[in-house]
């Protein structure tokens, strides 16, 4: 069942268009992934989704009654502001006690409702955003860039924690990264990203695609390298292919489930 569909997506901010046509949709129980250099339009698309930023042009269309939980890029906690994370969680209002409680040991933190805010290491805190996202029982977790400012360790629990979300609740995940070994292991399908839509399919196949490898062939060999030999056992495709040609056509080179996700920006 499709939750999430993007449609022709274009956004701009003010004269600049930062996302042209982008197509593509995001199925129950499965997690997908986008990724793309700095300035791609990733947050703009996440944005847009959520109803942050308005389209300019196309549509999102959601499935009737989906909750969507979100979790940003980053939060700045003032120090001076007294707020426990249960507070934070209930925030605006609306969750109980025990759905605090709930979301919170979710996210493996149950521990931590009494503490501060301002209080928390960075793995806590990011813990805490996935609760809060949590809270309202979501179909689909939007994560921009959740593991942003944690050391290899911390980024690897929170990816193995996001899949137990997954296996546990059934909902879909559309994420952000720019840990593409992770990505590879990590998700079910890689949308690459470059103002619109450069490639997309399971991550084998994007690894492999001249999109793919112009935009982060030199840059990553040694995450792909890593990738490739932590889990050659059941990957051995190409991953560490890198080239580029926007001539070839999205729907020739991607076999899955959804045709409709070629899409320019």
């Amino acid at each position: 069942m499709t939750l999430l569909s993007v449609e022709g997506l274009g956004v701009r901010h003010g004269a600049t268009e930062v996302l042209h046509d982008v197509s593509l949709a995001v199925d129950r129980g499965e997690i997908v992934t986008i990724v793309g250099p700095n300035g791609s339009g990733k947050t703009s698309l996440f944005r847009a989704i959520v109803g942050a930023v308005p389209a300019a042009s196309g549509r999102i269309v959601r499935a009737p009654g989906l909750v969507v939980g979100y979790l940003p890029q980053r939060l700045h906690v003032d120090p001076a502001l007294p707020i426990t994370v249960e507070r934070f969680l209930r925030l605006p209002g609306g969750a109980s006690r025990a759905d605090v409680t709930a979301a919170l040991a979710r996210a493996g933190v149950p521990e931590i409702a009494r503490r501060q805010m301002s209080q928390l290491s960075g793995g806590q805190l990011q813990r805490a955003l996935l609760a809060r996202a949590l809270v309202a029982r979501p179909g689909l977790l939007l994560l921009d860039e959740p593991t942003a400012g944690l050391d290899q360790p911390g980024s690897a629990a929170f990816y193995r924690l996001i899949e137990e979300v997954r296996r546990e609740t059934g909902c879909a995940v559309l994420m952000i990264s720019h840990e593409l070994h992770v990505v590879m292991a990590a998700s079910d399908r890689v949308i690459c990203l470059n103002r619109h839509v450069c490639c997309h399919g399971t991550p084998e196949h994007v690894s492999s695609a001249p999109e793919y490898r112009a935009l982060f062939g030199t840059g990553t060999g040694g995450a792909l390298a890593l990738y490739r030999h932590d889990h050659d056992h059941h990957h051995h495709h190409a991953h560490d292919h890198h080239d580029h040609d926007h001539a070839h056509h999205h729907h020739d080179r991607h076999a899955h489930d959804h045709p409709e996700h070629e899409a320019a920006d």
